[in-house]
């Protein structure tokens, strides 16, 4: 079962702050018009208010928000970054960032199940970081 489509994933992405990074991941998702541009905002929010809570393990960050009416349809997006950037978390840096948005609270648990099986191996996030281009990512998450 597909996971994340291969439209939806990017690797070595520049940016200079975490911030950045929430926009690049979240952009994937409004190009494709699964959320609107204010879901980012609210993704970014939601750190500045909580702090960097989505910072999960070593290197990677979980960008999400509540689901609201910005999700038009459920979906995820990941990208890897060409230089790690900081969260103020005790695992940063960060290089993988994967981006969830939600219709409602429990329609994507499946796929993050998914997700989480392959997140909790050693060694994974490296894995993913490594990849230098779409093709090769996507497979390694899909596999």
């Amino acid at each position: 079962m597909e996971v994340i489509p291969q439209k939806n994933i990017k690797v070595k992405i520049e940016v200079s702050s975490w911030q950045l990074a929430i926009e690049e991941v979240g952009n994937i998702l409004v190009k494709n018009q699964d959320i609107k541009k204010e879901y980012i905002g609210a993704m970014v929010d939601a750190v500045l208010q909580l702090g960097p809570y989505i910072v999960l393990s070593p290197g990677f960050a979980l960008a999400h928000a509540e689901p609201s009416s910005y999700v038009i349809n459920n979906s995820m997006s990941l990208i890897t970054l060409k230089n790690p950037v900081s969260f103020g978390s005790v695992n940063d840096p960060v290089n993988v960032v994967l981006c969830i948005a939600c219709t409602d609270r429990s329609s994507h648990i499946e796929s993050l199940q998914k997700i989480a099986s392959k997140l909790i191996i050693d060694g994974t996030i490296e894995k993913l970081a490594a990849c230098t281009n779409e093709v090769e990512l996507y497979e390694l998450i899909n596999s």
